[in-house]
């Protein structure tokens, strides 16, 4: 742009190939200037031979001869060198439009032929995933302008009506409650886009607060990927005894490591084989609750089995401790209302994965046969595993 004393001058619109734009663009810029009559109309020179004009129809000629010099100016700028070479009548601005137009509008067959392959690609758009309502919007109008230029009728109804249905499913409901709310006759393209713009901020914040509960979530990383094994089911679960887990929890949120349903642990799967049995403990118990189960083929003695319903980690192999305090001593409860006597507490090194990993506060039971790792325990004390 171009400034005269407070006044900026608009930049003259340069043709790039693109006639439809460019015609649309220099139209506006011409009538802005009042040039744009001497396009539709130009004037004409008196024949040779006629009776001469008056003084007034002189100057009259003589100003339309100025300004279309000045629209002829315009022209020039606008259009490239190679451009003009071609065109052959230069005498008029009016005649160097037409030129323009005839080169490059097009004639009937081909505009047909473009229109209908713009109602095409109208008719086929739909709103990517991921995509944002500012973006939609501007691929429906730059196919809209186009077929306004071809000469279709784009009301804002009809503009409207193929944006609702062709949104993504998650603007399904507020479709639904627009076509319900708003007259679509008096609906405008702005109006429905300000009212999609703010509805996908909604979701835009809804969404970062679910991601922060799915970081949250998976800070408290899950058991079997701290111990190497395959844990009976995700959740906030830690345990049940009066120690350790006296959390409450809401079971259908639990999915099944088996066969991956929600509402049960591995341990209670149907389709699982199950060896232990469990009990919820008293509250005015004292005694730590277990599960136990022996296999009379197998001594387990080196195996770790993950347990939801174990109160503490627990282990029946003496040299397993790297370290280990008897002077503490206690009892467990077993499922079948059987006792076993605790006579240490200790740390216990496992190899997973070629890395060694100290579990803390492991009971010593020495009748045990099965060592257990208790899931309350391990979701309580994940950050030092």
């Amino acid at each position: 742009m171009t400034t005269e004393g407070n006044y900026v001058q608009p930049a003259i619109p340069r043709f790039d190939g693109h006639y439809d734009h460019w015609s649309m663009l220099m139209e506006n810029f011409l009538r802005s200037k009042e040039y744009w009559s001497l396009i539709e109309t130009g004037y004409e020179e008196p024949a040779t031979g006629t009776r001469p004009l008056s003084e007034g129809q002189q100057k009259e000629l003589e100003a339309l001869k100025l300004k279309d010099l000045k629209a002829k100016n315009y022209l020039f700028q606008a259009i490239d060198r190679t451009i003009l070479e071609t065109i052959l009548e230069k005498d008029t601005s009016k005649k160097i439009w037409e030129s323009m137009k005839k080169k490059y509008e097009g004639n009937a067959r081909v505009k047909r032929s473009t229109l209908q392959a713009l109602r095409r690609d109208f008719e086929t758009l739909e709103m990517k995933v991921g995509e944002t309502i500012t973006d939609y919007f501007a691929r429906v109008m730059s196919v809209a302008n186009k077929m306004r230029v071809y000469g279709e009728a784009m009301t804002d109804v009809t503009i409207c009506e193929k944006i609702l249905r062709s949104l993504t499913d998650k603007f399904n409901y507020i479709v639904c409650s627009i076509e319900e709310s708003r007259d679509m006759d008096a609906l405008t393209i702005d109006e429905l886009q300000s009212s999609l713009i703010v509805h996908e901020q909604k979701f835009h914040r809804s969404s970062g607060v679910e991601q922060a509960l799915k970081v949250e979530q998976a800070l408290k990383v899950t058991t079997d990927e701290r111990v190497g094994g395959r844990g009976r089911g995700r959740s906030n679960y830690r345990g049940r005894g009066r120690g350790r887990g006296g959390q409450a929890f809401n079971k259908a949120e639990v999915e099944c490591y088996k066969c991956h349903n929600l509402g049960h642990f591995q341990y209670e799967c149907p389709k699982w084989d199950k060896e232990a049995k469990y009990t919820e403990v008293n509250e005015e118990d004292e005694m730590l609750l277990m599960s136990y189960a022996e296999s009379h083929e197998v001594k387990w003695t080196d195996a770790w089995f993950l347990d939801s319903g174990c109160s503490n980690h627990m282990c029946g192999n003496r040299g397993m401790f790297t370290d280990l305090d008897e002077s503490f001593l206690h009892s467990v409860k077993l499922g079948n209302n059987s006792r076993m006597h605790v006579v240490g507490k200790g740390n216990v090194k496992l190899l997973l994965n070629g890395v060694n990993h100290v579990v803390h506060e492991v009971y010593y039971v020495p009748e045990l046969k099965n060592n257990l790792l208790s899931i309350g325990q391990l979701q309580e004390r994940a950050w030092q595993y």
